[in-house]
């Protein structure tokens, strides 16, 4: 059981990140701390999101600016890469280190409509690098920690918030890495509680907007941007011989997450230009199945409930449930994982940056797909 199941759970973990709560991405899961002996690892995802909405309201009451007209697809495909080394010092002590892309977003409202958010762009981009350091006990009780550095990037077109762009560069910022994790190997069990600190960003974005109402001082302003803090609960237990039952918990601090440059607010009454409401709460759980000694596979369903309210116009969903398919074939000292995912992604409604709390728009009957492969070395 332990040659080939016990790595179904972090597969199948790390494959239903796609399109979670907010900007979430990767997951941030640290499974690979947890495989024998040295161990390295490179991964690969695609994610194809379909996301369209249509304009509230009717033109015999057009409350809204472009009621009945369809936004059509605004979310880009993109590619999510990673990897991650593990090394055993000794009995008591393990390192690694682990490459992801935590956050992340691809926004972009076809022009060819007309759609009130039409050529509306964004993108944001995240790379970290973490390291960590695991002691264990005789008991198979560990304590785990490290450093984390995080790069971020963002850019946004916005046209119908007077034609506003906003570009802001490269920045990196340090966070911390802390958990406790409990394994019986003989039963494949392990139960893994990890805490990531929030990392803080500091910007001078570059900001234009085609209204003349904004004062000059507000151009060139700083501004912070904190990615969220979150605490992952990652369990797996064997059930019956080759069957292992995994899962997880995944909460995030969204409500304070906030890309509010000073040009932006100010155009729109103190809006920001992304933030949410609400945390997000993600659950996931499956089985895995091992068939001989080079295959095994596993299924899991994933579900995230709906904060409710108004959603973002740059990021119109809330909640999802997803199903995740995944295999394992291992030879030797080689590990080869691939796993696909579907989401369906939770109907939203959006909103204007106006007191008004008035529908802009209404999304619906959306959804993702995502493939993945990861490879694996023992050495």
């Amino acid at each position: 059981m332990k040659k080939i199941v016990t790595t179904l759970g972090a597969v199948a973990l790390s494959a239903t990140a796609a399109q979670a709560g907010g900007i979430d991405r990767s997951g941030q899961s640290v499974a690979v701390l947890f495989e024998q002996g040295n161990y390295v690892e490179f991964s690969f995802g695609r994610v194809a999101p379909s996301v369209s909405g249509v304009g509230a309201g009717t033109a015999v009451s057009p409350l809204t600016p472009t009621p009945g007209q369809a936004s059509g697809d605004m979310a880009g495909n993109y590619n999510s890469i990673g990897g991650g080394l593990k090394y055993q010092i000794n009995d008591q002590f393990s390192a690694a280190l682990i490459v992801d892309q935590p956050f992340g977003a691809d926004v972009s409202y076809p022009a060819a409509t007309t759609y009130f958010a039409r050529g509306s762009t964004a993108k944001i981009r995240t790379m970290a690098m973490t390291a960590l350091l695991k002691y264990t006990s005789a008991n198979n009780l560990s304590v785990y920690g490290g450093l984390k550095y995080q790069t971020m990037s963002a850019v946004a077109s916005v046209p119908f918030v007077a034609a506003y762009t906003g570009k802001a560069d490269r920045d990196g910022g340090l966070g911390y890495v802390v958990g406790v994790a409990y394994e019986k190997p003989e039963i494949a069990l392990r139960v893994a509680v990890t805490y990531s600190s929030s990392v803080k960003h500091n910007f001078t974005p570059v900001e234009t907007t085609a209204s003349p109402l904004v004062p000059a001082f507000l151009f060139g302003l700083p501004t912070t941007v904190k990615t969220p803090q979150s605490v992952n609960l990652e369990f797996q237990s064997g059930v019956a011989k080759d069957t292992l039952v995994f899962g997880s918990i995944r909460w995030v601090d969204w409500s304070k997450f906030k890309i509010d440059p000073a040009v932006y607010n100010a155009l729109t009454s103190g809006s920001a230009l992304v933030s949410y409401s609400k945390d997000t709460v993600t659950y996931s759980l499956g089985v895995g199945r091992k068939l001989n000694e080079n295959w095994a596979v596993s299924a899991s369903l994933g579900y995230e409930k709906a904060g409710g309210g108004f959603s973002a116009n740059l990021g119109p969903t809330d909640g999802k449930k997803s199903l995740t398919l995944a295999a394992v074939y291992t030879k030797d000292n080689i590990k080869i994982t691939g796993g696909v995912s579907y989401v369906k992604i939770g109907n939203a409604k959006t909103t204007l940056n106006t007191p008004s709390g008035v529908a802009a728009a209404n999304f619906s009957g959306n959804k993702a797909v995502g493939v993945g492969i990861k490879v694996g070395y023992r050495f």
